[in-house]
């Protein structure tokens, strides 16, 4: 039967929700995330399903508000009625992301972002070791056909990203990033290009499997502002 069907069947849904909690990746089997909807799996096969947390509010005033996404969970589901989204960031990444209550103050913030105002700090897991600072100075070409796919290419537009470490567990190391600019998947193509590519990111060469792709957006600073998110649970116990 398949995956869907037998997931809508298990857990009394409808066969669309339950395709898209699989497309959403929140479906695994023994451990192992559920891919292709539509798969043929045995009928004694039995899912565990993710739960996707609520976003919380991290800080609000006046003119904005940041809130702590949750993995799973793309930036456009998160609404407010009178707050509009300033930036996105991936489906499987955590951390600060922002709202403006104000169109005026939410361009300004817009303008910011383009012209490299912003300071943005993640942290990641990745494969292999990281013991020195690396700068990846290298321009992204995206392609969106479906799926968005980005690589490092000459007729690419500038990306900048600067790798530190921050700890080493056998072959795994903990990296913090400082990106200038904000190009499509910038952090994971540019980790993948110097060999270190994300944990749990198989679309750009990751070998080792988790959850999500372990990436946390944890600071941010615009204007005034000073924004951080403590990285999630799954994320502290991966070592």
């Amino acid at each position: 039967m398949q995956a869907y069907k037998l997931l809508a069947r298990q857990e009394g849904l409808s066969n669309n929700k339950a395709k898209k909690l699989i497309d959403d990746g929140l479906v695994s089997i023994e451990g192992k995330k559920v891919v292709i909807a539509r798969a043929e799996v045995p009928e004694t096969t039995r899912f565990s399903v993710k739960k996707v947390e609520k976003p919380k509010v991290i800080f609000e005033d006046e003119k904005i508000i940041a809130v702590d996404k949750p993995a799973f969970l793309t930036s456009g589901d998160i609404r407010f009625d009178n707050a509009e989204l300033i930036h996105r960031l991936d489906k499987e990444t955590t951390g600060v992301l922002l709202f403006s209550k104000d169109e005026d103050f939410r361009k300004r913030c817009v303008e910011a972002f383009k012209k490299q105002r912003v300071t943005k700090l993640y942290v990641a897991w990745v494969e292999g070791i990281v013991s020195e600072e690396t700068v990846v100075d290298c321009p992204i070409k995206t392609v969106k056909k479906g799926m968005a796919i980005s690589r490092c290419a000459k007729d690419g537009k500038p990306a900048k990203s600067i790798v530190r470490p921050l700890e080493i567990h056998g072959k795994k190391s903990k990296v913090e990033i400082e990106i200038t600019t904000g190009r499509t998947h910038q952090i994971r193509v540019h980790l993948a290009h110097i060999g270190h590519p994300i944990i749990g990111d198989s679309q750009y060469g990751a070998r080792y499997k988790a959850n999500r792709v372990l990436l946390h957006a944890k600071y941010l600073k615009i204007f005034e502002y000073e924004l951080s998110a403590r990285e999630p649970k799954d994320f502290k116990g991966f070592n």
